[in-house]
């Protein structure tokens, strides 16, 4: 599949989503967009087929479009200004008979568009001549190497289409497989180089070799590392990696000149040997790897750790941060139920399920994992910061003095908290100033939460309790009502969600006098209102609730 990002399949009604789903043994972490109200067995729903569509493309996410292919040109023909700058889009007839690649010549659509026929046993609608001729996209290699000049090769290739004939020059084994017009004595040729010079008659395709080891940090290390492969004759874009010591693995200017620099960030052990230098001096020195394939392996990344909330369980409000993390990840780390809530994953992910109450050796466990140069997530519901996961990783962090735990990238992405999905499905409980409260004492005193619970009674504050009951805890709830009912009227409107967001999801809306602990589970959210919470009929049944944004004692 093209690069980590997985494509999008869209469909207009549900008999495309067979299709679909036999598209996803292919690409397990695709998602069926659907459209509302015709498509509800997808995983993520739409409203308008041509802004779902034009967003994915912005997005640079693949696009495989189960309808029509003249829905698809019209919707994205006002995005398509520049060549080169596209991602891959497929029309696909509903029922699989008709693979028809549209857009992302440069991107591998073609690539993705064979895939995909081989699936279904069919016939792909290949039109790219060079493509077709030659069996291979001279102007898109594959990874490890980079066309010197787009220009210049489509130049070539027309002359190539035009009868010319081609000798190679270089060490390109994915250019063997090609039905090139080959002929020792031919006046074109393809020159695989890291060089930068380019003749008229030659197709300049560079090998990424190149390895900049960064001895100095101090300056402009893009430009330090630019002057130096033009000194040496080096084409940028045969730069494979930019690598420094382990010690220097938390610098942020190092993964900025990486990032500026189009290239990934390694680190050398002590014990990593490199190729005789190419050039060296004080603040860098250039190596050539034996091949990309070489190149790729050398050194290792700086792990990366991210807490991650999955919101309520419903595809559809998971962030995209969320899941691109996720389906970066090498491992991931959770309580079980989450962990199967954050798939589907690849094959190759490792899953590490442990128990609820395990937190802080999860979170060691995470940094033992990206320590080691992995790509790991620890999952939680809701928001990870809201009573969970979060809060315990920084815990496990400022207790370790070890230097690798505190060289990993870490970062925090939010989720939907199961307090704002009841909310948001009620209508507005939390419009004015709220609190959120956990019921459990594992953690802390119960004379605490009842303290906090009096005050934020007194203060007329809407709340959202969190872990309001369970087997272990049978009376904490009642004990935590009797203290409500001090400072609120029996007439206070209340709201119970549970599991929302996923499947059996069910929302009821009471009033203080009428809730008891034995409609509440610990898969229960529970919110009291303030003095000002009210209620009033919701068009085809049913109630809004909402605490207006004024305030009136």
């Amino acid at each position: 599949m093209v690069g980590l990002t997985p494509p999008a399949l869209v469909i207009l009604g549900a008999s495309a989503l067979p299709t679909a789903r036999r598209l996803q043994t292919l690409y397990p972490l695709a998602q069926v967009h659907g459209l509302r109200g015709r498509a509800e067995g997808a995983d993520v729903l739409f409203d308008d087929f041509g802004e779902n569509l034009r967003e994915l493309y912005r997005r640079d996410t693949p696009i495989i479009a189960l309808c029509a292919a003249g829905i698809v040109i019209r919707s994205l023909a006002p995005l398509l200004a520049s060549k080169g700058a596209e991602p891959p889009v497929l029309a696909l007839a509903e029922d699989g008979s008709a693979v028809v690649p549209l857009l992302g010549g440069l991107a591998g659509v073609n690539l993705l568009a064979r895939e995909i026929a081989t699936l279904l046993a069919v016939a792909p609608a290949i039109t790219t001549s060079g493509e077709l001729r030659f069996g291979t996209c001279l102007l898109n290699p594959p990874d490890g190497y980079a066309l010197a000049d787009l220009e210049q090769g489509k130049r070539f290739v027309s002359d190539l289409l035009g009868g010319e004939s081609v000798r190679i020059d270089g060490q390109a084994a994915w250019l063997e497989q090609a039905n090139l017009p080959l002929a020792d004595d031919a006046a074109r040729r393809i020159l695989i180089s890291p060089q930068r010079t380019v003749a008229e008659d030659e197709l300049l395709i560079h090998p990424r070799l190149v390895l900049a080891r960064l001895r100095q940090l101090e300056g402009d290390l893009p430009a330090l590392v630019r002057a130096a492969l033009a000194d040496a004759h080096l084409a940028e874009a045969a730069l494979a990696v930019l690598l420094a010591d382990c010690s220097a693995m938390a610098r942020p200017e190092l993964a900025a000149a990486a990032v500026e620099l189009g290239v990934p960030l390694r680190f050398l052990d002590a014990d990593c040997t490199l190729p005789e230098a190419l050039a060296c001096g004080e603040a860098l020195s250039l190596h050539l790897a034996e091949a990309p394939e070489v190149a790729e392996v050398i050194g290792r990344a700086r792990g990366r750790l991210s807490v991650v909330g999955l919101g309520p369980g419903a595809a559809e409000l998971m962030v995209p941060a969320v899941r691109q993390a996720l389906d970066q990840a090498d491992d991931v780390l959770g309580y079980e139920t989450y962990v199967n809530m954050a798939g589907p994953f690849r094959a190759e992910q490792v899953l590490h399920c442990s128990d609820n109450r395990e937190e802080l050796q999860r979170a060691a466990h995470a940094f033992e994992l990206a320590a080691q140069g992995r790509r790991v997530v620890v999952v939680s519901s809701g928001d990870p910061g809201v009573f969970a996961m979060a809060a315990a990783v920084l815990e496990a962090l400022e207790g370790s003095s070890d230097e690798a735990w505190h060289s990993v990238e870490l970062d925090v992405l939010p989720g939907v908290s199961a307090a704002l999905a009841t909310a948001a499905k009620a209508g507005a409980p939390l419009g004015h100033d709220f609190c959120l409260l956990s019921l459990s004492d594992n953690l802390k005193p119960w004379a605490v939460i009842e303290n906090r619970l009096d005050h934020a009674a007194a203060a007329d504050l809407a709340m959202a309790f969190y872990n309001p009951i369970s087997r272990a805890r049978p009376w904490q709830l009642g004990r935590a009502l009797e203290i409500v009912r001090q400072h609120r009227t029996p007439q206070t409107l209340v709201v119970l969600g549970r599991d929302i967001g996923r499947p059996a999801e069910s929302l009821r809306v009471l009033t203080l006098g009428e809730l008891t602990p034995e409609q509440v589970d610990m898969r229960t959210l529970v919110i009291i209102g303030s003095s000002t919470t009210r209620r009033m009929p919701r068009a085809g049944g049913g109630e809004w609730v909402y605490t207006p944004r004024w305030y009136r004692a």
